[in-house]
Protein backbone atom coordinates (compact mmCIF):
# COMPACT_ATOMS: atom_id res chain seq x y z
CA UNK A 1 0.00 0.00 0.00
CA UNK A 2 1.36 3.61 -1.27
CA UNK A 3 2.31 5.82 1.86
CA UNK A 4 0.73 9.35 2.43
CA UNK A 5 2.98 11.70 2.79
CA UNK A 6 1.01 14.76 2.79
CA UNK A 7 -2.97 14.94 3.98
CA UNK A 8 -4.24 18.58 3.15
CA UNK A 9 -7.94 18.81 4.88
CA UNK A 10 -10.64 22.00 4.58
CA UNK A 11 -7.66 24.30 4.00
CA UNK A 12 -8.88 27.62 3.94
CA UNK A 13 -6.80 30.72 3.36
CA UNK A 14 -7.85 34.58 3.38
CA UNK A 15 -5.71 37.82 2.49
CA UNK A 16 -6.64 40.89 4.07
CA UNK A 17 -7.48 43.72 2.00
CA UNK A 18 -8.51 46.70 3.65
CA UNK A 19 -10.79 46.05 6.38
CA UNK A 20 -12.00 43.10 4.55
CA UNK A 21 -10.72 39.18 4.30
CA UNK A 22 -10.89 38.09 1.13
CA UNK A 23 -10.94 33.70 0.80
CA UNK A 24 -8.32 32.99 -1.76
CA UNK A 25 -8.47 29.05 -0.88
CA UNK A 26 -11.69 27.49 0.08
CA UNK A 27 -12.21 24.10 1.54
CA UNK A 28 -9.20 22.40 -0.39
CA UNK A 29 -8.72 18.37 0.79
CA UNK A 30 -6.32 16.14 -1.37
CA UNK A 31 -3.87 13.69 -0.37
CA UNK A 32 -0.21 13.23 -1.92
CA UNK A 33 1.24 9.72 -1.69
CA UNK A 34 4.78 8.75 -1.62
CA UNK A 35 6.36 8.93 -5.28
CA UNK A 36 3.35 10.06 -6.92
CA UNK A 37 2.65 13.70 -8.61
CA UNK A 38 -0.41 15.79 -8.20
CA UNK A 39 -0.94 18.28 -10.95
CA UNK A 40 -3.44 21.10 -9.52
CA UNK A 41 -4.60 23.24 -12.43
CA UNK A 42 -6.78 26.44 -13.49
CA UNK A 43 -6.55 29.98 -14.50
CA UNK A 44 -4.76 32.76 -13.11
CA UNK A 45 -6.57 33.67 -10.02
CA UNK A 46 -7.82 30.23 -9.31
CA UNK A 47 -5.91 30.19 -6.17
CA UNK A 48 -3.43 27.42 -6.99
CA UNK A 49 -0.23 29.86 -5.84
CA UNK A 50 -1.63 31.02 -2.97
CA UNK A 51 -2.58 27.34 -1.64
CA UNK A 52 1.15 26.12 -3.01
CA UNK A 53 2.37 29.30 -0.28
CA UNK A 54 -0.57 27.68 2.42
CA UNK A 55 0.96 24.35 2.24
CA UNK A 56 4.82 25.64 3.30
CA UNK A 57 2.56 27.91 5.52
CA UNK A 58 4.33 31.01 4.34
CA UNK A 59 1.33 33.17 4.09
CA UNK A 60 1.02 34.90 8.10
CA UNK A 61 -0.90 37.99 9.78
CA UNK A 62 -0.96 40.88 8.79
CA UNK A 63 -0.77 39.56 5.10
CA UNK A 64 -3.36 36.63 5.55
CA UNK A 65 -4.28 33.94 7.41
CA UNK A 66 -4.60 29.90 7.28
CA UNK A 67 -7.18 27.54 9.03
CA UNK A 68 -7.74 23.50 8.15
CA UNK A 69 -8.54 20.94 10.01
CA UNK A 70 -5.03 19.77 9.42
CA UNK A 71 -1.96 19.68 6.98
CA UNK A 72 -0.25 16.65 7.88
CA UNK A 73 2.99 16.38 6.82
CA UNK A 74 4.35 13.20 7.23
CA UNK A 75 1.62 12.45 9.54
CA UNK A 76 2.75 15.97 11.68
CA UNK A 77 0.59 18.63 11.68
CA UNK A 78 2.22 21.90 10.24
CA UNK A 79 -0.32 24.20 11.40
CA UNK A 80 0.59 23.11 14.82
CA UNK A 81 4.35 23.66 14.52
CA UNK A 82 5.97 26.50 16.47
CA UNK A 83 7.74 29.06 14.11
CA UNK A 84 11.19 27.69 14.69
CA UNK A 85 9.66 24.43 14.40
CA UNK A 86 8.20 25.05 10.48
CA UNK A 87 11.77 26.35 9.75
CA UNK A 88 13.15 24.18 9.92
CA UNK A 89 10.89 21.51 8.00
CA UNK A 90 10.53 24.13 5.24
CA UNK A 91 13.53 23.34 2.92
CA UNK A 92 14.26 19.99 4.26
CA UNK A 93 11.23 18.26 4.12
CA UNK A 94 8.97 20.22 1.90
CA UNK A 95 10.29 22.54 -0.78
CA UNK A 96 9.31 24.86 -3.31
CA UNK A 97 10.46 26.02 -6.89
CA UNK A 98 8.81 29.52 -7.16
CA UNK A 99 7.60 30.84 -10.32
CA UNK A 100 9.93 33.50 -11.05
CA UNK A 101 13.89 32.76 -10.65
CA UNK A 102 15.07 35.91 -11.07
CA UNK A 103 13.03 37.17 -8.83
CA UNK A 104 13.46 34.23 -6.24
CA UNK A 105 16.99 34.39 -6.54
CA UNK A 106 18.92 37.42 -4.81
CA UNK A 107 20.63 39.19 -6.84
CA UNK A 108 23.50 40.51 -4.60
CA UNK A 109 25.04 36.54 -3.75
CA UNK A 110 26.68 34.61 -5.69
CA UNK A 111 24.58 31.11 -7.08
CA UNK A 112 27.08 29.12 -4.33
CA UNK A 113 26.15 31.34 -1.46
CA UNK A 114 22.66 30.62 -1.86
CA UNK A 115 22.96 27.15 -2.60
CA UNK A 116 25.46 26.52 0.34
CA UNK A 117 23.25 28.86 2.29
CA UNK A 118 20.27 26.79 2.32
CA UNK A 119 22.77 23.29 3.12
CA UNK A 120 24.16 24.88 5.67
CA UNK A 121 20.96 25.75 7.65
CA UNK A 122 19.39 22.96 7.28
CA UNK A 123 22.41 19.81 7.31
CA UNK A 124 24.81 22.60 9.74
CA UNK A 125 27.66 20.86 7.98
CA UNK A 126 31.06 23.39 7.70
CA UNK A 127 31.40 25.45 4.95
CA UNK A 128 33.57 22.77 2.83
CA UNK A 129 31.17 20.53 2.58
CA UNK A 130 28.30 22.36 1.83
CA UNK A 131 30.67 23.68 -1.33
CA UNK A 132 31.24 20.06 -1.74
CA UNK A 133 27.50 19.77 -1.71
CA UNK A 134 26.74 22.72 -3.86
CA UNK A 135 28.84 21.31 -6.84
CA UNK A 136 27.26 18.11 -6.41
CA UNK A 137 23.52 19.42 -6.85
CA UNK A 138 24.69 22.44 -9.66
CA UNK A 139 25.82 19.20 -11.54
CA UNK A 140 22.74 16.96 -10.65
CA UNK A 141 21.06 19.25 -12.05
CA UNK A 142 22.44 19.93 -15.41
CA UNK A 143 24.79 22.32 -14.81
CA UNK A 144 28.29 22.53 -16.60
CA UNK A 145 31.43 23.84 -15.14
CA UNK A 146 29.76 23.74 -11.62
CA UNK A 147 32.85 25.59 -9.86
CA UNK A 148 32.39 28.35 -11.97
CA UNK A 149 28.73 28.92 -12.21
CA UNK A 150 28.51 28.99 -8.59
CA UNK A 151 30.73 32.18 -8.12
CA UNK A 152 28.69 33.70 -10.74
CA UNK A 153 25.41 35.97 -10.03
CA UNK A 154 21.74 35.29 -11.06
CA UNK A 155 21.86 38.08 -13.87
CA UNK A 156 24.64 36.45 -15.22
CA UNK A 157 23.00 33.00 -16.28
CA UNK A 158 20.17 31.98 -18.38
CA UNK A 159 16.45 32.02 -17.64
CA UNK A 160 16.77 28.23 -17.95
CA UNK A 161 20.01 27.82 -15.58
CA UNK A 162 18.40 30.37 -13.34
CA UNK A 163 15.40 27.75 -13.19
CA UNK A 164 17.82 24.98 -12.82
CA UNK A 165 19.51 26.43 -9.47
CA UNK A 166 15.84 27.08 -8.20
CA UNK A 167 15.68 23.31 -8.46
CA UNK A 168 18.73 22.41 -6.57
CA UNK A 169 18.39 24.82 -3.82
CA UNK A 170 15.24 22.79 -3.70
CA UNK A 171 16.36 19.50 -3.66
CA UNK A 172 19.61 20.74 -1.22
CA UNK A 173 18.07 18.64 1.96
CA UNK A 174 16.50 15.48 -0.22
CA UNK A 175 12.74 16.43 0.63
CA UNK A 176 10.03 14.40 0.40
CA UNK A 177 7.53 16.47 -1.19
CA UNK A 178 8.92 19.21 -3.62
CA UNK A 179 5.98 21.86 -5.10
CA UNK A 180 6.77 23.42 -8.42
CA UNK A 181 4.73 26.38 -8.97
CA UNK A 182 5.13 27.20 -13.03
CA UNK A 183 8.58 25.88 -13.02
CA UNK A 184 8.41 26.88 -17.10
CA UNK A 185 6.96 30.07 -16.84
CA UNK A 186 8.67 32.47 -19.53
CA UNK A 187 11.19 29.62 -21.06
CA UNK A 188 11.11 28.62 -24.11
CA UNK A 189 9.79 25.14 -25.38
CA UNK A 190 13.37 23.18 -25.58
CA UNK A 191 13.99 24.87 -21.83
CA UNK A 192 10.79 24.27 -21.07
CA UNK A 193 10.59 20.07 -21.96
CA UNK A 194 14.48 20.25 -20.21
CA UNK A 195 13.28 21.04 -16.96
CA UNK A 196 10.15 18.81 -16.82
CA UNK A 197 12.34 16.01 -17.92
CA UNK A 198 14.99 16.62 -15.18
CA UNK A 199 11.95 16.66 -12.13
CA UNK A 200 10.94 13.95 -13.55
CA UNK A 201 14.44 12.00 -13.59
CA UNK A 202 15.04 13.43 -10.09
CA UNK A 203 11.35 12.36 -8.67
CA UNK A 204 12.14 8.97 -9.70
CA UNK A 205 16.24 9.21 -8.29
CA UNK A 206 14.95 10.67 -4.95
CA UNK A 207 11.60 9.09 -4.98
CA UNK A 208 9.95 12.63 -4.37
CA UNK A 209 6.57 13.81 -4.53
CA UNK A 210 5.45 16.44 -5.88
CA UNK A 211 2.93 18.97 -6.50
CA UNK A 212 2.92 20.46 -9.87
CA UNK A 213 0.88 23.71 -10.24
CA UNK A 214 0.74 24.94 -13.95
CA UNK A 215 -2.03 25.91 -16.67
CA UNK A 216 -0.57 23.79 -18.80
CA UNK A 217 -2.46 20.68 -19.33
CA UNK A 218 -0.09 19.36 -22.21
CA UNK A 219 2.84 18.93 -19.16
CA UNK A 220 -0.01 17.51 -17.12
CA UNK A 221 -0.63 14.75 -19.59
CA UNK A 222 2.86 13.68 -19.69
CA UNK A 223 3.99 14.25 -15.72
CA UNK A 224 1.46 13.78 -13.49
CA UNK A 225 -0.56 10.73 -12.18
CA UNK A 226 -3.65 12.60 -10.24
CA UNK A 227 -4.99 16.28 -11.35
CA UNK A 228 -7.11 18.54 -9.29
CA UNK A 229 -8.64 21.33 -11.04
CA UNK A 230 -9.09 24.44 -9.38
CA UNK A 231 -11.90 27.59 -9.85
CA UNK A 232 -12.04 30.73 -8.12
CA UNK A 233 -10.42 29.10 -4.88
CA UNK A 234 -11.70 25.80 -4.79
CA UNK A 235 -11.38 22.23 -6.48
CA UNK A 236 -14.13 21.27 -8.66
CA UNK A 237 -12.72 18.19 -10.00
CA UNK A 238 -10.58 15.47 -8.91
CA UNK A 239 -9.02 12.22 -10.41
CA UNK A 240 -6.67 10.31 -12.25
CA UNK A 241 -4.84 11.89 -14.99
CA UNK A 242 -6.08 9.49 -17.45
CA UNK A 243 -9.44 9.77 -16.53
CA UNK A 244 -9.76 13.42 -16.58
CA UNK A 245 -8.41 13.59 -20.08
CA UNK A 246 -11.16 11.03 -21.25
CA UNK A 247 -13.92 11.73 -19.09
CA UNK A 248 -14.27 14.77 -17.71
CA UNK A 249 -17.28 15.49 -15.56
CA UNK A 250 -16.97 19.07 -15.08
CA UNK A 251 -17.81 21.76 -17.77
CA UNK A 252 -14.98 23.81 -16.61
CA UNK A 253 -12.25 20.96 -17.33
CA UNK A 254 -13.81 19.99 -20.13
CA UNK A 255 -13.38 23.87 -21.30
CA UNK A 256 -9.63 24.01 -20.22
CA UNK A 257 -9.23 20.73 -22.65
CA UNK A 258 -11.03 22.32 -25.51
CA UNK A 259 -8.80 25.36 -25.03
CA UNK A 260 -5.42 22.87 -25.82
CA UNK A 261 -4.14 23.88 -29.62
CA UNK A 262 -3.89 20.76 -31.66
CA UNK A 263 -0.67 19.21 -33.10
CA UNK A 264 0.94 20.60 -35.83
CA UNK A 265 -0.18 19.29 -39.07
CA UNK A 266 -3.21 17.43 -37.20
CA UNK A 267 -5.90 19.52 -39.40
CA UNK A 268 -5.93 22.16 -41.83
CA UNK A 269 -8.05 24.29 -40.40
CA UNK A 270 -8.13 24.84 -36.78
CA UNK A 271 -9.85 27.90 -34.80
CA UNK A 272 -8.49 28.08 -31.11
CA UNK A 273 -11.34 27.70 -28.81
CA UNK A 274 -11.50 29.69 -25.74
CA UNK A 275 -13.92 29.99 -22.37
CA UNK A 276 -16.13 33.02 -23.04
CA UNK A 277 -16.09 35.62 -19.84
CA UNK A 278 -13.65 35.96 -16.85
CA UNK A 279 -12.74 34.36 -13.64
CA UNK A 280 -14.66 36.35 -10.84
CA UNK A 281 -12.89 37.79 -8.61
CA UNK A 282 -12.32 36.23 -5.53
CA UNK A 283 -13.17 39.44 -3.59
CA UNK A 284 -16.90 39.14 -4.92
CA UNK A 285 -17.91 35.70 -5.77
CA UNK A 286 -21.54 34.96 -7.22
CA UNK A 287 -23.80 33.42 -4.92
CA UNK A 288 -24.16 29.65 -6.39
CA UNK A 289 -21.55 28.18 -8.09
CA UNK A 290 -18.91 30.11 -9.01
CA UNK A 291 -18.71 29.09 -13.24
CA UNK A 292 -22.20 29.95 -13.92
CA UNK A 293 -21.73 33.00 -15.85
CA UNK A 294 -19.68 30.93 -18.16
CA UNK A 295 -20.90 27.44 -18.14
CA UNK A 296 -22.96 26.67 -21.13
CA UNK A 297 -24.57 24.50 -19.04
CA UNK A 298 -26.28 26.47 -16.26
CA UNK A 299 -29.60 26.08 -14.67
CA UNK A 300 -31.44 27.48 -11.93
CA UNK A 301 -30.16 25.75 -8.96
CA UNK A 302 -26.79 26.33 -9.89
CA UNK A 303 -27.05 30.14 -9.51
CA UNK A 304 -28.89 29.63 -6.35
CA UNK A 305 -26.49 27.00 -4.27
CA UNK A 306 -23.04 26.15 -4.27
CA UNK A 307 -22.03 22.53 -5.37
CA UNK A 308 -20.08 20.66 -3.55
CA UNK A 309 -16.91 17.96 -4.26
CA UNK A 310 -18.65 15.04 -4.17
CA UNK A 311 -17.06 10.97 -5.33
CA UNK A 312 -19.29 10.12 -8.21
CA UNK A 313 -17.13 7.04 -9.51
CA UNK A 314 -14.08 5.54 -7.49
CA UNK A 315 -11.34 8.17 -7.03
CA UNK A 316 -13.25 10.59 -9.16
CA UNK A 317 -14.95 13.67 -7.64
CA UNK A 318 -16.88 16.55 -9.02
CA UNK A 319 -18.08 20.07 -7.91
CA UNK A 320 -21.36 19.90 -10.11
CA UNK A 321 -25.30 19.65 -10.08
CA UNK A 322 -25.00 18.45 -13.96
CA UNK A 323 -22.08 16.83 -14.69
CA UNK A 324 -21.12 16.13 -18.33
CA UNK A 325 -21.65 12.58 -17.98
CA UNK A 326 -24.48 12.38 -15.79
CA UNK A 327 -27.10 14.81 -16.39
CA UNK A 328 -29.05 13.50 -13.40
CA UNK A 329 -28.85 15.10 -10.47
CA UNK A 330 -26.74 14.30 -7.80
Amino acid sequence: MEEKILEVKNLITQYYTGKKMTTVVNNVSFDLFSGRSLAIVGESGSGKSAMALSLMRLIEPPVGTITAQGIFLEGKDILQLSLKEIQEIRGNRISMIFQEPMTALNPVFTIGEQIMETIQLHQQVPPKEAKIRCIALLTLVGISAPHQRMLEYPHQISGGMRQRVMIAIALACGPSVLIADEPTTALDVTTQAQIMDLIQRLQVEKNMSIILITHDLGIVAEVCDEVAVMYSGSIVEKSAVETIFNAPLHPYTQALLDAIPPLPGSSPVYRLRTIDGVVPPLSDLPIGCSFQDRCPNVQDRCRAHRPRLQETNAGHSVACFYPLQDRTKL
